[in-house]
C-alpha cells in the first residue's frame, strides 16, 4: 500500500513538469488530491500530461510560478536575466538551468528536487 505522503511526494517533484505541459492536468490533479487517490490514478495523470505538446503559454506560466520562488530575494539583474531569457531563449533547456542555479544559490529544496528542473 503506498502512503498519502508518498503519493504527495511523487506531485511535489512533478508538478511543475506537469504545469509546464498541461494547465489543464496540473488542475485536475490538484482537484484529484483533495480526495483519496491511488498512486495509480496521480501517474495516469502525469503521463497523459507529458503526451501533450506544451503550448508557449503552459511553459511561461510553469517558469514564471518557479520563478515566484526567488522575486522577493533575486537581485535586480537575476531578474533581469530571467525575463530576458523568458522572452528570447530558443532553448527551454537554457531557462531550466538558470532557474535550477537559482534554486540552488537560494537553497530552494522544493525546486531543487522538481523533475522539471533536475532533469529526473
Amino acid at each position: 500500500m503506498v502512503s498519502r505522503f508518498e503519493i504527495e511526494k511523487l506531485w511535489r517533484e512533478e508538478k511543475y513538469k506537469v504545469m509546464y505541459f498541461s494547465q489543464r492536468h496540473y488542475n485536475l490533479i490538484r482537484e484529484l488530491l483533495k480526495g483519496d487517490p491511488s498512486m495509480e490514478e496521480l501517474e495516469s495523470y502525469i503521463q497523459e500530461a507529458y503526451s501533450l505538446m506544451p503550448t508557449k503559454g503552459s511553459k511561461t506560466n510553469a517558469y514564471e510560478h518557479m520563478w515566484g520562488y526567488f522575486k522577493k530575494c533575486a537581485t535586480a539583474e537575476e531578474k533581469k536575466k530571467f525575463f530576458t531569457l523568458l522572452e528570447h531563449a530558443e532553448d527551454d533547456q537554457v531557462i531550466k538551468i538558470y532557474l535550477y542555479d537559482l534554486a540552488k544559490k537560494y537553497k530552494v529544496k522544493y525546486l531543487t528536487d522538481s523533475t522539471i528542473l533536475n532533469g529526473k
